[in-house]
């Protein structure tokens, strides 16, 4: 019998959930950090063997883009070297790793969206530590990195590590002040679209190597946050500010859209980014199903 079985790390997260979700299709093994600590080699090592799986998922990553300036070892331990475990469990047992990197590879001085050719040119720990994992999942025979950014989706207001997206709609929706960047240009990934993208690439044998799974289109983060409030149907009281007046730890590119092109040619066409924040805001509160987190372990 053909293996179905989909291993997924770090599964607690908005992305984690989001692909537990699209493979209910088939047997999935959910792993937290709780039950399964990808910095810990035996670990993973045991748990890859254990499960026997035709696909690994990794959604576990250290997102702490300013920590990681004072963490960097706990950066690399996740970002980087807990990828090159995964990439070769993964290989031992025959499977596809698909694992997700980041827009921060790249040192946003483009003028039109990255495609997978660009030369990376990281400018922090975190991107550093993410390019590091970029090149351990390409090791694998079979291995797949899809850059995201600016992720949304998943119940709005639940806990869990907050995205950009969350707290500007928090804002908006209590007629609060939001500063919001109108220098930094971004493609924001929606996690249902990108959990679809994921499966259609295992399902349609696409070949393996980086794709940009991003929503389409890009805008400012000022721009964003205007379109939510127009589907909110909320006046906003938006401030506009740009990366020279915070003072961040972590040097952030400004212009990180990406082109997703590739993926379209592999037969996934991801939808506007405009459509995506609709699609998401439109969402009854605690959007994630209820057996797809009975199926997370940890």
């Amino acid at each position: 019998m053909h293996n179905r079985r989909v291993l997924v790390v770090g599964a607690a997260g908005r992305l984690g959930a989001a692909i537990v979700d699209v493979f209910a299709d088939r047997e999935v093994i959910a792993h937290t950090r709780a039950s399964l600590d990808i910095t810990d080699p035996t670990a993973v090592i045991r748990a890859v063997e254990r499960a026997a799986p035709a696909v690994v998922v990794n959604c576990a990553a250290f997102n702490d883009v300013d920590g990681a300036e004072d963490r960097p070892v706990e950066a690399l331990a996740t970002n980087a070297f807990g990828v090159r475990t995964l990439a070769r469990a993964a290989d031992a047992a025959g499977a596809t790793l698909v694992h997700y990197g980041s827009d921060f590879v790249f040192d946003g001085t483009a003028t039109a969206p990255y495609d997978e050719d660009a030369s990376p040119s990281p400018m922090s720990t975190y991107a550093v530590s993410k390019l590091l994992g970029e090149w351990f999942a390409l090791d694998a025979a079979r291995g797949f990195v899809l850059r995201v950014e600016s992720l949304f989706g998943g119940p709005r207001g639940s806990m869990g590590r907050r995205g950009s997206l969350d707290a500007i709609v928090e804002g908006l929706q209590q007629g609060r002040a939001v500063p919001v960047f109108t220098d930094r240009v971004v493609s924001p990934s929606y996690v249902d679209d990108i959990a679809r993208a994921t499966k259609h690439l295992i399902d349609s044998q696409a070949p393996p190597g980086v794709y940009h799974c991003v929503n389409s289109g890009c805008a400012t983060w000022y721009e964003i946050a205007a379109e939510a409030a127009r589907i909110l149907g909320v006046t906003p009281r938006l401030e506009p500010i740009t990366v020279d007046q915070v003072r961040l730890k972590a040097r952030r590119p400004r212009f990180c859209a990406l082109a997703n092109g590739k993926l379209a040619a592999a037969g996934f066409a991801m939808p506007a980014w405009h459509d995506a924040l609709r699609r998401w805001l439109a969402r009854p509160e605690g959007g994630i199903r209820h057996d797809t987190m009975d199926r997370v372990h940890g």
